[in-house]
């Protein structure tokens, strides 16, 4: 389980490192914004809601507050929102800049992503007064160690 254990030296040095991504953002980087997204990019996997609130323990946030940082983060690209195989959205913190330029897999099981060397389809012709913002390929199934194959 991922719990938002007491500072240390490296962690406050990556709470530092996650301040700045969200101040670059355009924000101020709250307390709540700085803790979600710290969180988030040391989970080994994707996170639901609930197992967010339970990883920040005495530190957690109200739902409503937890909800509106999750939107921020995701609307900001500092994270990502997908649906698992349950429809329940689970939340995993975007790298910076790396996540443009290659294929996702999301494991439909345990909820991990993994990056993939294969670079996105290229993009179809678009009627004219059309402006592309971003291709995302997303494929989905289960990971080696989900189907038993990396044990």
């Amino acid at each position: 389980m991922i719990t938002a254990a007491a500072p240390s030296f490296d962690r406050l040095a990556e709470a530092e490192r996650v301040a700045l991504l969200i101040r670059q953002a355009g924000a101020r980087a709250t307390p709540a914004r700085v803790r979600v997204l710290l969180l988030l990019r040391v989970a080994p996997a994707a996170l639901s809601h609930h197992e967010i609130e339970q990883a920040l323990g005495n530190l957690a946030l109200d739902r409503v507050t937890l909800y509106r940082v999750l939107d921020w983060l995701v609307e900001r690209g500092l994270a990502h929102r997908q649906t698992d195989a349950q429809r329940l959205f689970r939340f995993s913190a975007a790298a910076a800049g790396e996540h443009a330029a290659h294929t996702h897999f999301r494991c439909e099981d345990c909820g991990r992503v993994f990056c993939l060397e294969a670079a996105p389809p290229t993009a179809p012709s678009l009627p004219a007064g059309f402006s592309l913002s971003r291709i995302e390929l997303d494929l989905r199934g289960r990971c080696a160690q989900c189907a038993g194959m990396g044990q």
